[in-house]
């Protein structure tokens, strides 16, 4: 039998090959291959392939295709099949050429199985590869992307130095063909430079260092002749064709700059392509031949700049690529040209500082400059007035501007233009319409791009029918949004019946860009996109029955993600509940508007350990509050909900008053109707409520939370857990610490069990507070307490977790650390509008121990630094010494 089908890779990009167990390292799997895809590099994993070949014929195969190792390696060894003497781990590294890069990392553990650590020791002793430790999926994905764009600079570096040294023997060789050649003689041009007209940069290619390398690299591949840069105007498609058309040099023996920008008719391409390279139409041949004949021996890169107006000229390149085989062609466009030969680069938008709220030092403004899309608004702001700079005071201002406009150049540049009429802080109070900032007076700008709204109407122009209604409704969207509720909004329009097709010219013509961050493939516009699609579907005569749709749509995916929010596929729902968070809100205020106050509530209750773990509790509270002021007729449901939520959140805002009236109502309604479920959550915020009132009543709140737990119906693990934590919670405070100690271990088992992130930080808090009490270390259940919160994302659960290292640290002597530690929670306490709960103030005695101590001047100090601490300083701080523990499964010393 001979041999099979050759296996190939997703596509054929420069690969990266990525090894490592697969269920314990899932998260850093996701990370590694969004850090690999951040570079445009295709990621080469198990997961993505080809499910018909054995698995061990599929990563030899992928390997022989891959250009970069990655290994990661955390504490399993992973599976031996039958017959085979080591596992599938360790056969990849051995298969991986001796000349292939190979970057492995490695997750910090307190243990790891003892072949894994021998081969961690055979790698790290070999030095033929690089080794780095880790903690966190965040992490790896920041040091896989950073040593990956290093390595490619490197490798370009070589390769140009490569080339360059064999060019003169290879020019030689082709001048000597072409004297031969009396055709290529008659046709040639004239001799002059070896460069075309590029047009002259009149500003630096701010943020794109990466892009340039990338693109060169790829230039430098002869096998990549027909490179497409695909984004919609005004991402900087054309600065950054222009900054890697001057860096070009060799292997190229010219660069010719095309613009096509007022050619219309595909026809006339070659043309315009010929008169750049001085080749006249002698008439005798096709064009394209007789440019294959004038360049014959030469290596050309062209630049044809604007090419989505002429697409249908694609075909002519494609035939250029046989007649002229010596020419490589850098194609930009809105649009993908899809012929075949083509490499997709998409140009993505700057990249945007983190989100702050109030820049309090110099340090934090260098890092948020760090950032290019600030740099991009610094410096055009400088240029139309040379006293701008980005300040403490001015620096949030800043840093929203350039997030409101999403990093798109055009759009920061026309923006920043404005300095001199408006402050940024005047320029951020008219972003809710950001169309009538983003225009220029500058005569030497395209027509198109004097206004974003000029450059967005050039690209639905070119747009089908269908394609131009579909744009319409799309309108009706906020934010992100998914293939579900596409179909939702455009049920039954006559337009819609290739609908995947349709939304895919849309992409092609970079007015909607598609990406899959919450495990759903998602669609999005860039904001200024968004407002002229908003403003067109709002004159739409469906635009009233096609809210509706979409506001229902959005209350059936509440009720679909309720069960998601708990055990293994938590994670996943908040992604995706986030991704869509913005049509949510609108959703509500359309359902509200229109007296739907029942469906609202439902879906306000129903993703509650959304709001909570994503710190969102006061904006929830907001909606229950529109909803009671709505004036409309409730269910008996809903007034439960009602009653309970807002009561329930007011236990964390310290000026709030507490009703335990509402919330014995709110049990009553729900025993009423049957909610076993509603009624055991209300029980439980009831028991906390009588634990916060003055005085607590704890015998009340004991009898609460034990009715809850002995409810059946509605019951389930994350929530069972959840109560008995409570209940625990109430033996801590009534002083029975060995019977709070059991139930908080009871908890956090069952959180384990149930694969609950959430709660079993929340049952970690609990287990190092009762630690602390009894006299013990309670660092380790607090950093791991820490490093699942970070992986949720929950800022409440990181202040409680770095209010626990504080305390932890405190008892180790060290109070200056200990205050940045607590300072730190406190400004994302503020930041979340939530303080700790009124019951559960367990760090103060340790703050108010260190005030009256001799030390309490370095507290004060550390905690006045931690205030005004980045997130990543902070975690960092906290994380690094004890990365073991953050890191691992589970922390020595918390119960199991």
């Amino acid at each position: 039998m001979g041999p099979g089908p050759a296996i190939r890779t997703p596509d054929q990009r420069l690969r990266v090959f990525v090894s490592s167990t697969l269920k314990e390292l899932e998260p850093e799997r996701r990370a590694a291959r969004a850090a690999i895809e951040r570079l445009r590099l295709a990621p080469v994993m198990f997961e993505l392939g080809a499910r018909p070949h054995p698995p061990r014929d599929l990563y030899r195969a992928y390997l022989g295709q891959s250009d970069v190792f990655v290994g990661v390696y955390w504490q399993q060894y992973g599976w031996i099949s039958p017959g085979e003497e080591i596992s599938g781990l360790e056969d990849e590294y051995r298969l991986t050429p001796g000349d292939m890069p190979k970057l492995i990392y490695v997750k910090r553990a307190a243990e790891r199985e003892e072949r894994l650590a021998e081969l961690l020791d055979r790698i790290r002793d070999d030095g033929t590869a690089s080794y780095t430790p880790f903690s966190t999926a965040d992490e790896l994905a920041e040091l896989i992307e950073s040593d990956l764009a290093t390595l490619l600079a490197e490798r370009f570096d070589a390769s140009r130095g490569a080339v360059t040294s064999d060019a003169g023997a290879a020019g030689d060789e082709a001048s000597a063909d072409e004297a031969s050649d009396a055709r290529a003689a008659a046709a040639a041009p004239p001799t002059g430079s070896p460069t075309g007209r590029i047009p002259a940069p009149y500003t630096e290619a701010v943020g794109r260092e990466f892009e340039v390398t990338a693109l060169l690299t790829w230039l430098a591949d002869d096998a990549q002749r027909l490179i497409t840069l695909v984004g919609p105007g005004g991402i900087g498609k054309s600065r950054l064709a222009i900054e890697v058309a001057h860096q070009a040099g060799p292997p190229f023996d010219r660069v010719t700059f095309v613009t096509l920008e007022h050619v219309r008719d595909p026809a006339e391409v070659l043309p315009a392509i010929a008169r750049e390279l001085g080749v006249r139409d002698s008439g005798d041949a096709p064009l394209s031949e007789q440019l294959g004949i004038a360049r014959a021996g030469r290596r050309d890169l062209i630049v044809l700049d604007n090419f989505e107006q002429v697409l249908d000229a694609a075909r002519d390149l494609v035939t250029l690529l046989t007649d002229v085989p010596g020419a490589t062609f850098l194609v930009t466009s809105r649009a993908r040209l899809r012929v075949r030969g083509e490499q997709v680069f998409d140009v993505e938008p700057l990249a945007l500082p983190p989100d702050l709220a109030d820049p309090a030092d110099d340090g934090t403004v260098d890092e948020i400059l760090a950032a290019p899309a600030v740099r991009l608004f610094r410096d055009r702001a400088r240029a139309a007035d040379p006293r701008f700079e980005v300040t403490p005071e001015n620096a949030a201002d800043v840093v929203h501007i350039c997030r409101a406009l999403e990093g798109v150049p055009l759009a920061i540049e026309l923006a920043s233009a404005r300095i001199r009429a408006l402050t940024p802080a005047a320029m951020r109070a008219r972003l809710d319409r950001v169309l009538p900032l983003l225009v220029t007076a500058a005569r030497d700008v395209p027509e198109r791009q004097r206004t974003i709204e000029a450059t967005v109407e050039w690209s639905i122009d070119l747009l089908g029918d269908e394609a131009r209604a579909m744009f319409v409704r799309l309108g009706v969207f906020a934010g992100d949004f998914s293939l579900d509720a596409v179909e939702a909004v455009t049920a039954g329009a006559p337009w819609a019946t290739d609908l995947l097709g349709t939304l895919l010219e849309l992409v092609d013509g970079s007015l909607l860009r598609q990406h899959g961050d919450a495990d759903v493939p998602l669609f999005s516009m860039l904001v200024p996109v968004r407002e002229i699609a908003g403003a067109r579907f709002d004159r739409d005569q469906d635009a009233a029955a096609v809210r509706r749709a979409h506001a229902d749509h959005y209350a059936r995916l509440a009720a679909q993600m309720e069960p998601l929010l708990r055990g293994a596929t938590q994670v996943a729902a908040l992604d995706r509940l986030e991704a869509e968070r913005d049509n949510l809100r609108a959703a509500f205020r359309h359902l509200i508007a229109v007296d739907a106050v029942d469906a609202v509530a439902d879906a306000v209750w129903r993703l509650l350990l959304y709001w909570w773990i994503r710190s969102y509790l006061p904006e929830a509270k907001t909606w229950t509050e529109d909803l009671l002021a709505a004036g409309q007729p409730l269910s008996t449901r809903t007034r439960a909900i009602l009653l309970a939520f807002p009561s329930w959140v007011s236990l964390w805002q310290t000026d709030a008053e507490i009703s335990t009236a509402k919330l014995e109502e709110s049990v009553r309604l729900f025993r009423e109707i049957g909610d076993e479920f509603g009624e055991g959550l209300t029980l439980t915020v009831l028991s906390l409520a009588y634990m916060s009132v003055e005085p607590p009543d704890l015998e009340l709140a004991e009898a609460r939370q034990r009715a809850a737990l002995d409810l059946e119906g509605g019951r389930d693990a994350s929530f069972d857990a959840l109560y008995r934590g409570a209940l625990g919670r109430i033996r801590l405070q009534r002083g029975d610490l060995a019977g709070a100690m059991t139930l908080f271990e009871q908890s956090l088992d069952e959180a384990v069990r149930a694969q609950d992130m959430f709660v079993e930080s929340i049952a970690l808090t609990q287990v190092g507070w009762a630690q602390l009490a009894l006299g013990q270390d309670a660092s380790e259940a607090f950093l791991r307490n820490l490093d699942l919160a970070v992986r949720l994302r929950n800022d409440n659960g990181i202040a409680f977790a770095l209010e626990g290292v504080s305390a932890s640290v405190a008892t180790t002597g060290d109070l200056e650390r200990a205050g940045m530690l607590l300072g730190a929670a406190d400004a994302l306490r503020a930041r979340t509008g939530l303080s700790d709960q009124r019951s559960y103030v367990t760090f103060q005695p340790f703050v108010d121990a260190v005030l009256a101590s001799d030390d309490a001047a370095a507290f004060l100090a550390g905690r006045a630094r931690g205030r005004r601490m980045s997130r990543r300083a902070v975690l960092e701080s906290a994380l690094g010494s004890h990365a073991a523990a953050a890191a691992g499964p589970r922390p020595s010393g918390v119960p199991s």
